[in-house]
């Protein structure tokens, strides 16, 4: 519904998260009127949980405020027309935070370093 128009605040999420991220809240968009920020929040919590593991929060609405601990590399806050978008995955507390990154943002680096196959095929 918003394609093209998404804002990003803040964000300490690697690129591939962050677009899927807003690909997401664009997918929600085309099924839920910008009005059902409960359902819109609730797509992007799901789709999120299922593809980097569980304990991921989504607010979604035109006015709030929110201060919230999270795990680094997995914080999202953007903005779709006057849509914010706050997405994180939760942590225990500053010092869980520092001793234990986002599973999420280890699983993605650790594909990054993955040689591409069709790459590695010409090499031999």
């Amino acid at each position: 519904m918003l394609e093209g128009k998404a804002v990003i605040v803040e964000t300490d999420m690697l690129q591939t998260m962050q677009q899927d991220a807003l690909v997401l809240a664009s997918k929600a968009l085309d099924v839920f009127d910008v009005t059902e920020a409960t359902e819109i929040g609730r797509f992007i919590k799901k789709e999120f949980d299922n593809t980097y593991g569980p304990g991921w929060q989504c607010i979604v609405g035109t006015d709030f405020g929110s201060f919230v601990t999270h795990c680094h590399g997995c914080f999202i806050y953007f903005c779709l027309g006057n849509l914010a978008v706050l997405l994180f995955r939760g942590a225990a507390g500053p010092e869980a935070e520092a001793k234990q990154p986002c599973a999420a943002l280890e699983a993605v680096k650790a594909e990054a370093k993955q040689p591409c196959a069709a790459l590695e095929a010409v090499k031999a």
